[in-house]
């Protein structure tokens, strides 16, 4: 008995170092990116480091002076993020319902041709689609970007809604289609209020990625639909030196919505990553 209390406890102390670690892993770097944000040039990185000083908001004053087409990406940023949430959390919703209520073999290889087509890195498919890009008129527009992050994150939303939708009756669908209802109106009414979790979960995937993406906003857009990523990538190679004050109260600035978002939207994550795992 007090062997096996001790190696409970070894193993319950080794997980709660390893959460740590791991914490402390993640937590580090946004935590230096936001304290170096306040810090006065000097102390930046100053050795040893200065975990006590004066809290300035000169950067901050110095970003929106000399970097105003920052805020510009940063609403860019956000037209894209929400056009391409919308369509993805709709077609994933549609597809969701689908894959659910019709098994077949063909559905089943469709569901495996979208798990292929998900682990394709995206810079395979980058460069053929430029050319295609331009002869539609879509270069540096919002709108290729909300199609490409859209399309990018379908796949695994339309599993993520099968495993919710999975988990309800169907005799609620039959029952709704025996009083005259269409398949649109039992999804609009019956499957998707109670699939929401479901919907949350993969609104929160799209959205970390469409807010942070930097490869198809670098290939195919320039000065209009630049976002913010793009900016903070021009600080970097400014002509005039780096400034890295004003760029850890940038990266600060575009990171914390979508770090608080993931934040308030967490049990849902959960919920979407454990979806289908045990059903009832």
């Amino acid at each position: 008995m007090r062997r096996s209390s001790l190696a409970r406890g070894v193993v319950g102390a080794g997980k709660a170092v390893a959460v740590l670690m791991i914490l402390l892993w993640s937590l580090l770097p946004i935590a230096f990116i936001v304290s170096s944000s306040f810090k006065p040039a000097r102390d930046i990185f100053a050795v040893p480091p200065r975990l006590l000083f004066t809290p300035t908001l000169a950067h901050y004053g110095q970003l929106w002076d000399q970097w105003g087409g920052f805020f510009t990406g940063l609403r860019n940023s956000l037209i894209v993020t929400a056009g391409a949430t919308l369509l993805a959390v709709a077609a994933s919703a549609m597809a969701g319902f689908a894959y659910s209520r019709r098994r077949s073999s063909a559905m089943a290889g469709s569901a495996a041709f979208l798990v292929a087509v998900r682990l394709i890195p995206p810079i395979v498919i980058t460069l053929p689609l430029f050319p295609v890009v331009n002869r539609l008129g879509l270069a540096d527009t919002h709108l290729v970007l909300v199609l490409l992050y859209a399309s990018f994150f379908v796949s695994m939303g339309s599993l993520l809604m099968r495993g919710f939708i999975d988990q309800i009756p169907k005799e609620l669908d039959e029952a709704a289609l025996v009083d005259g209802a269409g398949y649109l109106t039992v999804l609009r009414r019956v499957i998707l209020p109670l699939a929401a979790p479901g919907m949350l979960a993969v609104a929160v995937f799209v959205i970390v990625f469409a807010w942070n993406e930097f490869l198809f906003a670098f290939v195919f857009t320039s000065t209009r639909a630049k976002t913010a990523p793009l900016v903070l990538a021009e600080m970097v190679g400014a002509f005039d030196g780096m400034d890295w004050g004003v760029l850890f109260a940038a990266s600060t600035v575009q990171l914390l919505p979508v770090l608080l978002f993931v934040i308030i939207m967490q049990k849902h994550l959960v919920a979407g990553l454990t979806a289908g795992a045990v059903k009832g």
